[in-house]
């Protein structure tokens, strides 16, 4: 992992590194499957929707224990029962301490399931769309959503026991996954370990226990140079991403490791549903000119940026919005029209811009402040950044580095002028990218934290469009809403698009049957390791 997770409480996860690492531990209601990243029963045995798409009626499995905790005075309190998913919402619906709602209401409950919004506000004791009898969980919403068992798929959902929720014991990470955190296995700081949960309750198709694998090591390492290097001697089985300087070397120079047979390395080089990028800070005082705004998307060279600093490693240039064009899985969007709306490298129009704002060739606007977390990858961008900005605004762009959680924590207090940002998806859906801008998600206050709309953008157009998004009764005429949403979201830029990851992952070909999915998910569960002989892979690759 490139970044230390920021929180294992599923209700604040926000980011990928906690999520990632947390998603092997603890589950939801709902999983996505990692093959075709639809939504599928999880710690509910089945599920079913009526037929107005109001109420959800899951039927909880009776074969799951959570992990051993010493929140739990006997096995019997470790049992996976309905009170758990109750006690869960109930809390993800409860302010913290500092009057804070968590993520996971904003992504999910508020103004969508009937009443949350009452129980967060404390004008009802209990949230009277969510019933129980028995093993069997009710859910009741406001009005039809097509997403929301995709969102109760979502890390921020899981179930935590209530046992555990009322001893304030969810940082020690409790869940009822393939896979049991041990933080005293952690020999430093730069690593996390996981172990296998033996009482786990699902087996693969031969009947065989699950997961395979005794344990789990992530090793926490923000230079890809010390991360190949930790693969390339076997310590590590995956890298995601590889550094700049090494692409050639490693994928030309060592071409003999991936076309043996049996190859020593696995590549795998698929498009991800991810977008990088930097987003403005919106309550500066420079940027609420959207025609500055628009000069500096028009001055980059996102092409250039994709082949001196990525060396190629991007699915495509930012030249479309925040999501990914990859129709494959977005078949009813029109991305055409997204793209229309969107900017190209094209300095004379930036120049223009710049100068109708008041800015002729950038005299008199000053420097600007760029916040990137510490990587190879994301130092190269923003010395590139830099110098074309430079070069077309006559601007002078001041990057620094720092830890994910600083920078992340900047962000969500408007610190700062310009931040290195991303969004994978969690779903399969526009609207989890058009989420993050959403201007009724931002506080009234810069005292106050903006983690979903990090660049606290606010436009009633694109609100508007947003809503009526969430409201379709169809996939069709939600899509053509968030079209329209994230056409307005290009016209008045917050963010600068740079590009769409299609990153180089490679593996030790001994490990099996591991896929990761364009949500940058990994599935561990049956995972295991079998070095390959010549006629088996032979067989294999038939």
């Amino acid at each position: 992992l490139d970044a230390t997770p920021t929180t294992f409480i599923a209700r604040d996860i926000a980011d990928y590194y906690s999520a990632t690492f947390t998603n092997h531990v603890l589950e939801g209601l709902i999983s996505l499957d990692s093959k075709t990243l639809r939504p599928k029963a999880q710690l509910a045995k089945s599920f079913s929707v009526s037929s107005d798409g109001l109420e959800y009626v899951f039927v909880l499995r009776k074969d799951v224990l959570f992990h051993p905790n010493k929140a739990f005075a006997n096995d019997e309190e470790r049992m996976f029962v309905a009170e758990d998913v109750v006690a869960t919402f109930e809390k993800i619906c409860t302010k913290s301490a500092m009057g804070e709602a968590p993520i996971a209401y904003t992504l999910i409950f508020d103004n969508n399931v009937l009443g949350a919004n009452e129980f967060m506000d404390a004008k009802a004791k209990s949230i009277s769309g969510i019933t129980f009898k028995d093993n069997v969980v009710t859910i009741k919403l406001i009005a039809p959503d097509l997403n929301f068992m995709n969102k109760l798929a979502m890390i921020s959902a899981a179930i935590s026991s209530k046992e555990v929720i009322e001893q304030k014991l969810e940082s020690t990470l409790c869940g009822t996954g393939p896979f049991m955190y041990d933080p005293s296995l952690a020999k430093n700081a730069e690593r996390l370990v996981l172990t296998k949960n033996t009482e786990y309750y699902l087996m693969d198709k031969q009947g065989n226990a699950l997961p395979y694998l005794d344990s789990v090591v992530f090793y926490i390492e923000n230079r890809k140079l010390e991360q190949l290097d930790l693969f390339e001697k076997g310590i590590t089985q995956i890298i995601i991403e590889l550094p700049p300087s090494r692409i050639t070397e490693m994928l030309e120079g060592k071409i003999a490791d991936f076309s043996s047979i049996p190859p020593k390395y696995l590549l795998n080089d698929q498009a991800q549903l991810n977008t990088q990028y930097y987003g403005f800070n919106m309550t500066e005082a420079k940027f609420k000119d959207v025609r500055v705004r628009q000069a500096f998307n028009y001055a980059v060279d996102r092409d250039k940026i994709i082949r001196e600093s990525l060396k190629g490693q991007a699915y495509e240039a930012g030249i479309f919005g925040i999501v990914p064009p990859i129709s494959s899985y977005f078949r009813a969007y029109d991305f055409t029209a997204v793209k229309g709306a969107s900017y190209s490298y094209d300095p004379v129009k930036a120049k223009a811009l710049l100068a109708e704002a008041g800015y002729p060739n950038g005299e008199g606007f000053g420097s600007i402040d760029l916040l990137v977390n510490v990587g190879d990858i994301h130092t190269a961008v923003a010395e590139e950044f830099s110098k074309q900005i430079k070069a077309t605004l006559n601007i002078n762009v001041n990057f620094s580095g720092t830890t994910f959680e600083i920078k992340n924590n900047e962000a969500n207090m408007a610190r700062g002028q310009l931040y290195k940002l991303a969004w994978a998806a969690d779903y399969l859906s526009p609207e989890t990218f058009l989420f993050n801008f959403y201007g009724k998600l931002v506080p009234d206050s810069t005292d106050k934290p903006s983690t979903t709309n990090q660049t606290r953008y606010k436009n009633p157009a694109f609100d508007s469009f947003f809503e009526k998004g969430k409201a379709a009764k169809s996939e069709r005429e939600q899509y053509a809403f968030y079209c329209q949403a994230e056409k307005e979201l290009m016209k008045d830029p917050p963010i600068i698009v740079l590009w769409y990851a299609g990153v180089n992952e490679i593996l030790q070909s001994r490990v099996r049957n591991l896929n990761t999915s364009p949500l940058q998910m990994i599935d561990l569960k049956e995972v295991y390791f079998k070095e390959w002989t010549k006629e088996e892979y032979q067989k294999h690759i038939k």
